[in-house]
């Protein structure tokens, strides 16, 4: 089912009914699906689970464990991983025990922080707080539809792809100040490469692009199989390049499901041969 953001869902029957996972606790993860499904809000506050806007991109959520330091265990590593593991992150805020949960939206594990922290026995302990980023709002030069600037002729394709690989990484140790501006830097590294690896034909259908910008370069529109917005970095095996009718087919067609899938595997064989070629010191 598609989540509409802002609307109230009931969290036993609309998310674990459907979807499964555990149904107690903040962090919820399905074995078969690709969802980490958070939750917000509730009386938290007083064993150190501070979650907060740091701006109107930047969530601050607080990892889970009651008693000791947290660690990066169970729903905690799964925040962490969601980019390796092709995981989106939907955020839900409580309304009260028993009550409905509100949709805030789908996610980007941006990096995270330790901090000091009480925990259900009032002990002070190391706690983990995550920097998520909210997809769906482009600030980064008004692109639209998963459209975007020309690679940058100055890189060579290896710098390229081994600088989008590196975004697809787990987050690192950082600073909740720099988190917007570093996640908008990611995306560009990711579409940059995307595009490149296309190099004007489209990645589903082979298909050459349809027109060239001014610039000169082919126009395709980067395409994200496994989150909701076509915002925002995102691991390469997941993110392809491909015609905008075909990009609008998969996100409003009646076969768009289907195309999608197409699309993730031929990404994946894309990369199978490039890290081959890689290994064979071929590139």
């Amino acid at each position: 089912m598609d989540f509409v953001l802002n609307r109230e869902y009931s969290r036993r029957d609309d998310i674990h009914e459907i979807f499964g996972g555990q149904q107690q606790g903040g962090i919820s993860t399905p074995n078969s699906h690709p969802y980490v499904f958070l939750f917000t809000g509730g009386p938290g506050t007083a064993y150190g689970y501070e979650d907060r806007w740091i701006d109107e991109d930047c969530f601050t959520y607080t990892g889970e464990g009651q008693v000791g330091d947290m660690e990066f265990v169970r729903g905690n590593r799964a925040i962490r991983d969601h980019l390796q593991n092709g995981k989106a992150l939907l955020l839900f805020e409580t309304t009260g025990k028993g009550g409905p949960v509100v949709f805030r939206g789908q996610f980007f594990c941006q990096s995270w922080e330790y901090f000091q922290g009480p925990d259900v026995e009032d002990n002070l302990r190391r706690s983990i707080r995550f920097h998520l980023i909210r997809l769906g709002t482009d600030r980064s030069g008004g692109r639209r539809n998963g459209s975007a600037t020309a690679p940058n002729a100055s890189k060579s394709f290896a710098e390229l792809r081994g600088k989008a690989l590196a975004v697809g990484t787990e987050p690192l140790n950082s600073d909740s100040k720099v988190a917007s501006r570093n996640y908008y830097e990611r995306s560009d590294l990711v579409r940059e490469y995307v595009l490149a690896r296309a190099n004007g034909i489209c990645e589903l259908t082979g298909r050459p692009a349809p027109f060239f910008r001014k610039d000169g370069s082919p126009y395709l529109e980067v395409h994200h199989t496994r989150m909701v917005s076509d915002e925002g970095p995102d691991h390469p095996l997941y993110v392809g390049a491909i015609h905008p009718a075909v990009h609008r087919e998969i996100h409003y067609g009646i076969n768009g499901e289907q195309l999608n899938q197409e699309l993730l595997q031929k990404i994946a064989r894309i990369e199978t041969a490039l890290a081959e070629s890689v290994d064979d010191g071929v590139g």
